[in-house]
């Protein structure tokens, strides 16, 4: 269940920071993913 909603949370941010390019996208999910190793940590 928390891993359902930490995946709608990083979609929905990806959607709201409006990623244009595959580039971008690449860099917000990789930023996200260490938010989310420094929130879980």
């Amino acid at each position: 269940m928390k891993r359902i909603l930490a995946l709608l949370l990083i979609a929905s941010v990806l959607f709201i920071s409006g990623c244009e390019t595959f580039h971008g996208l690449g860099k917000d999910i990789e930023n996200a993913g260490e938010w989310l190793q420094q929130k879980a940590g």
